[in-house]
């Protein structure tokens, strides 16, 4: 393995030669092979275009729902292929959280919570699902915000309660990992700082991957940092020591501003 890229010995996620392209012979995501370490926060970054995203997306097979799309390699999610895992179950484990907050407008804050059980069919006694919506408010800190009035719409709520919403929907089936695709860039500096304080609580539970523009937020928040480069992984490593320290020519130009 290049020495650019961190070993991880138990990866949580193991992504192996993976390719993903729009159309022939354009790769957006160019030959990947990246551990993902358990319980951390991993950031992604890399300038408009280079693939964050779109890894991102095929990490919860997001892709799946355009043929266009075509994907290679294997991810492997505590050593068991993703694409051998049915969506709706591997959605269960790996949950998504995107840039603007998109609770279901018809939904009370208490439905939007369960919204991912009440979908798929799965029923509960009522006393299971207070449960799980007590605890997924609790897990982003929303419960005292909103426990009176868990019947009003989450389009009601402000933009940080409604990501947090977004977050503790995610979290309803306590996934082994939640992706999130710049959970703050919508959002205003108090709600931000409050997104980012929850995050960093929930990886004592949950292991957590996030595509951030954001470079000083990446620097705060993570534990390991990826940079990448026109669909390539140029630079893995502990977040300290590749902003300190960066090994590669392309991210030292884009931590320090000079990238063109």
């Amino acid at each position: 393995m290049s020495d650019l890229i961190l070993e991880v010995e138990k990866p949580v996620l193991d992504i192996q030669n993976l390719f993903v392209s729009y159309s022939k012979d354009k790769f957006a995501v160019n030959n990947v092979n990246v551990g993902i370490e358990k319980n951390k926060i991993t950031a992604i970054m890399g300038p408009s275009g280079c693939g964050k995203s779109t890894l991102l997306r095929t990490i919860n097979r997001m892709h799946d729902l355009y043929p266009s799309i075509k994907t290679q390699g294997d991810i492997l999610l505590n050593d068991k292929n993703i694409y051998q895992i049915p969506t709706i179950k591997l959605r269960q484990e790996i949950g998504m959280v995107f840039q603007h907050p998109n609770p279901f407008p018809t939904m009370s804050i208490y439905d939007n919570v369960i919204a991912g059980y009440k979908l798929n069919g799965i029923r509960m006694k009522k006393s299971q699902k207070d449960d799980i919506v007590e605890t997924s408010l609790r897990d982003v800190a929303l419960w005292d915000e909103v426990k009176d009035t868990l019947k009003k719409k989450g389009s009601f709520l402000s933009g940080g309660q409604q990501q947090r919403l977004c977050i503790a929907r995610a979290l309803a089936f306590n996934p082994e990992v939640i992706l999130l695709d710049e959970p703050t860039s919508a959002l205003d500096p108090v709600a931000t700082k409050k997104v980012e304080e929850l995050l960093l609580k929930l990886k004592e539970k949950y292991t957590i991957v996030m595509v951030t523009h954001n470079m000083s937020q990446a620097a705060r928040m993570s534990d390991n940092s990826m940079f990448m480069y026109m669909g390539e992984l140029i630079e893995y490593g502990k977040t300290k020591e590749m902003f300190i320290n960066p090994k590669n020519s392309k991210t030292e130009e884009y931590l320090t501003g000079k990238f063109s």
